[in-house]
């Protein structure tokens, strides 16, 4: 019998309950990355060391609250870190560890490639201009 993954809080503590079969190691990775905002989390961080409030304010739509409830399972499983910086006001810095959170940007690097494809086929130009992704639009070309 398989058991899902169970992520839940004990006394502001992070249980991770890993299942104990799984159909291939593909399964164990995506159970650790998945979700709407790990994905993201984890692109961002590519970019270098950042504070929470700048990830918050670069990923439209989460809430701080969400942001570090995904930031501890990604902290818990290895993918990201943090530095706390001494003094006042407080400072803590999330970043991408060696091992496991830089070695997912390959498989991260291919999905946003995907997605450029899939965007670039369907008319969404303007969107991937406007966000940066591509320098300019080949309508403007015309």
């Amino acid at each position: 019998m398989k058991r899902d993954l169970i992520i839940r809080a004990e006394k502001g503590v992070i249980v991770l309950k890993m299942r104990k079969k799984f159909t291939c190691p593909l399964e164990l990775t995506h159970d650790m990355i998945k979700g709407k905002w790990k994905s993201i989390i984890l692109w961002r961080l590519r970019l270098g060391n950042t504070s929470l409030s700048r990830l918050e304010a670069d990923i439209a739509g989460i809430s701080q609250k969400m942001l570090l409830e995904q930031l501890k399972e990604l902290i818990e499983m290895g993918f990201v870190d943090k530095e706390v910086f001494e003094g006042y006001p407080l400072r803590v810095e999330y970043f991408l560890t060696p091992k496991r959170g830089k070695k997912i940007l390959e498989a991260l690097t291919i999905m946003q490639s995907l997605g450029i494809d899939f965007m670039l086929e369907n008319g969404m130009e303007d969107f991937l201009v406007e966000k940066g992704v591509i320098k300019t639009s080949s309508k403007n070309l015309l």
